[in-house]
């Protein structure tokens, strides 16, 4: 069964494809459109498919629209009310609806050949459930779904059986820890629906002194469903104009609001592991990207193994209903790999380096020649194999550069043109890991935050937050050969055996996608070395 999943009618369009069971290739639409998000999440862009992700996924199977068995749209605009009557504050809602429902003829018409009637639509929290308990290890597990919204609601929890699900409960607009996230976003001075992931850095630098106060207006109600309504936001701090600097006030806020969200996720977890007894949670949604809280939930919840999808955000709906449909009419296998993105051939990527003529040359092994780039602390642009799905470089689009340097956190903040509190991620092997981090391992999917050993926080300054932790990514050799020697190869010159590791973009831009936005970020960002497949380009030989 070939099915073509889509996002689209929020934010973050994306595509994905399941050929006889098995996930072919993701991708989200930014990655191609280069406009970040793919779109604002607005009612008027609804209409805005991802059609170019979509494209490029049947292009990788070979497959004509008209050799579709089903496309999976992640919403389903019967189970939708008017959004007055969800308490919501949204009066252009009605217009969103309209182009959910009329997403069959919008498809028909970007992918010719695809017969309208063989478009479904899964109801938006159930292809978040599906992106993580089908898409896990996992046959059998429990799903936890929290976002900003869906049709109706804003959080399902169930339990896969053999890859099917159960719903055990539901929570209803207008409730939803994910739009009382955004709302803080917004109120801190931040893009909402974009930027949450700084609210959650800068919580770090603050405490929880505003907590009882959420705790008025926030809460679960021990049935397996919580309360999240509007806060008066103001009267606990002011708002932060954008591009203002950020105040203690500030910084206390986001540290109790994330303290509140953490709370939320411990008491349904634990409602839902009474319910259920399994041993392994898995997580999707908006929220699910909130490493910090997925990292309490691991040490503090009830579950011996907590499992995130890397695309956890609406991207993640695309491939969740894909998967969702699919087994209807057959078994589906886990999810291989986040790189299920473009990739290029060697003869491709010297072609792309012959027209933007530049001078390169051709190591004997550029994770050797990287790694020495590395030791003398230069920084890297690392573009290798199929790119990520999901927001999180994971060693195919990433910067890289020495962690031993304190400097090099606001060096690589500067380059990317970023805040000043905004931390980056360690790289290490898979077995190295536990000698220099405490938390849930493996962590392939940079999702978890973990505590730096004591022994370890002065080697490595440009990895450790001001709290002491880490984001890391583990790189499991067999899984990632050509990583895994260049970490070697760094150790070998060093003695460390992390690299930091941040996405290839700058602020503002969606992350490196092919050789055409590597070239671009290298010729604008002060980077030292470009690896572009087995090439390097040098910024010393290109500016000479």
């Amino acid at each position: 069964m070939r099915v073509l999943g889509i996002n689209s009618l929020f934010h973050d369009p994306a595509a994905a494809l399941i050929v006889d069971g098995r996930v072919v290739a993701a991708a989200e639409e930014e990655r191609f459109s280069r406009r970040k998000h793919g779109k604002r999440p607005v009612p008027f862009s609804a209409w805005e498919l991802p059609e170019l992700s979509a494209r490029w996924c049947l292009d990788r199977a070979g497959l004509d629209p008209s050799a579709l068995d089903a496309v999976a749209y992640s919403y389903d605009p019967e189970l939708a009310r008017p959004a007055d009557q969800l308490g919501l504050d949204d009066p252009w809602d009605r217009l969103r609806q309209e182009y959910a429902r009329e997403a069959p003829g919008f498809l028909a018409e970007v992918l010719p050949g695809l017969d309208r009637r063989k478009v479904r639509f899964v109801p938006h929290h159930v292809a978040h459930a599906a992106s993580a308990g089908q898409a896990s290890p996992y046959p059998d597990c429990a799903v936890l779904v929290l976002d900003g919204r869906g049709e109706c609601g804003s959080h399902l929890a169930g339990r896969y059986t053999g890859r099917r699900l159960d719903v055990l409960a539901t929570q209803s607009l207008p409730d939803s820890m994910g739009l009382f996230y955004e709302e803080l976003t917004e109120h801190l001075g931040f893009l909402r629906s974009s930027d949450e992931f700084k609210v959650m850095a800068l919580a770090s630098y603050g405490k929880p002194r505003f907590l009882d106060e959420l705790r008025d207006h926030v809460g679960t109600d021990g049935q397996g469903r919580f309360r999240a309504r509007s806060v008066p936001w103001t009267e606990l701090a002011p708002a932060r104009p954008a591009g203002e600097p950020w105040t203690e006030e500030h910084a206390d806020l986001a540290a109790s609001a994330q303290a509140c969200l953490e709370e939320v996720l411990l008491g349904l977890a634990r409602w839902l592991y009474e319910r259920t007894g399994d041993r392994v949670l898995t997580l999707a949604g908006g929220v699910a990207l909130n490493c910090v809280a997925n990292t309490r939930l691991h040490r503090e919840g009830p579950f011996d193994t907590v499992w995130v999808q890397p695309a956890a955000g609406d991207a993640g709906t695309a491939l969740g209903a894909a998967l969702h449909v699919a087994h209807l009419e057959e078994q589906v296998e886990a999810m291989p790999t986040a790189a299920l993105g473009r990739e290029w051939s060697v003869p491709e990527l010297r072609a792309w380096l012959e027209r933007a003529a530049v001078p390169y040359d051709e190591p004997d092994d550029i994770a050797e020649a990287v790694a020495e780039e590395l030791a003398r602390d230069g920084i890297v642009a690392w573009f290798q194999g199929r790119s990520e799905y999901g927001p999180r470089a994971l060693g195919h689009r990433s910067l890289l550069a020495h962690p031993g340097r304190a400097a090099n956190l606001e060096r690589l903040n500067a380059v990317k043109g970023r805040e000043e509190f905004r931390p980056v991620a360690p790289m290490v092997l898979a077995e190295r890991a536990p000698d220099l981090f405490d938390g849930p391992l493996p962590s392939p999917y940079m999702l978890f935050v973990h505590d730096v050993a004591e022994a370890w926080r002065e080697r490595i300054p440009a990895v450790v937050h001001v709290d002491g932790t880490a984001r890391i990514q583990t790189v499991d050799r067999a899984e990632e050969p050509l990583v895994a020697r260049m970490i070697e190869g760094f150790e070998r010159r060093t003695g460390l055996p992390v690299l930091v590791n941040t996405s290839l973009n700058t602020a503002g831009r969606p992350m490196v996608d092919d050789p055409r936005d590597a070239l671009e970020c290298f010729g604008s960002a002060p980077v030292d070395l470009l690896a572009l497949g087995p090439f390097a380009v040098r910024r010393a030989e290109v500016f000479a």
